[in-house]
């Protein structure tokens, strides 16, 4: 009998476009909380509309600066773990076209992978809001650490802001762009979601064939090809030894 494993190999050896959308289960292994799990999620102590939300960026910045910005600079410098560094060399082997991650965190780039969506943006970049100006993350630290808040575009004098898709902003481009691959890819593998987030959950629904890994059930498990109910690394190493 063929195992999960030799199966998700199978199935990535006979597809010619294959694509990975990760979540923050993925990030967890890194020492990054996740956000909706009941006991331990980041949502349970911190309410997202307070933290993260367009709304008090504009309006209550320092509010933004004193809880936002600090779980926004507490998931920097951390270091990827064996699903990032695994999807990076499956990258290189060409047995996967690219990554779709919901995360902010940088580390699927910090661990080697090129083609990389980052669908909710990341921690490595500012920028103005008018003039679109970019400057690296630190120059929003320095610029807290001194009280200039919020801090303002050296260019054109407005708000700089983080590089992070907050609740009320639209989605970037590389959404569309991710969801347009998917929908042409042979194969789409899911990491360490729920997938219960709107609209990138969706990707799920349109993918040719599916495979999960996720250590608890999700509303596309009825539509895989291969489910695998269990931790990413200890899946992913077993799916490696099938090469």
């Amino acid at each position: 009998m063929v195992s999960k494993y030799e199966a998700v190999k199978d199935l990535l050896l006979k597809s010619k476009s294959t694509y990975v959308l990760t979540g923050a289960g993925v990030s967890t292994y890194s020492g990054i909380p996740d956000f909706r799990s009941a006991d331990t999620g980041i949502w349970t102590k911190i309410d997202p509309m307070e933290a993260l939300s367009t709304n008090v960026l504009n309006n209550k910045p320092e509010k933004f600066y004193e809880i936002g910005f600090e779980l926004l600079k507490s998931m920097r410098n951390k270091k990827p773990n064996r699903i990032h560094e695994i999807l990076a060399t499956l990258e290189s082997k060409g047995l996967i076209d690219g990554i779709i991650t919901q995360n902010i965190d940088n580390l699927h780039t910090v661990a080697g992978s090129k083609n990389v969506f980052e669908v909710h943006g990341e921690t490595r970049t500012c920028y103005c809001e008018k003039c679109k100006e970019v400057y690296d993350f630190e120059y929003l630290e320095t610029e807290v650490e001194a009280k200039n808040i919020p801090p303002k575009c050296k260019k054109c004098g407005c708000v700089v802001r983080p590089s992070v898709i907050m609740f009320g902003d639209m989605l970037p481009d590389s959404f569309t762009e991710a969801q347009n691959l998917v929908s042409k890819a042979d194969l789409l593998i899911v990491i360490g979601t729920s997938l219960t987030v709107s609209p990138v959950n969706y990707m799920a629904a349109m993918a040719k064939k599916l495979i999960i890994i996720n250590k608890t059930p999700t509303p596309f498990d009825y539509r895989t090809e291969v489910l695998i109910n269990e931790d990413g690394i200890t899946a992913l190493e077993k799916i490696m030894e099938q090469f």
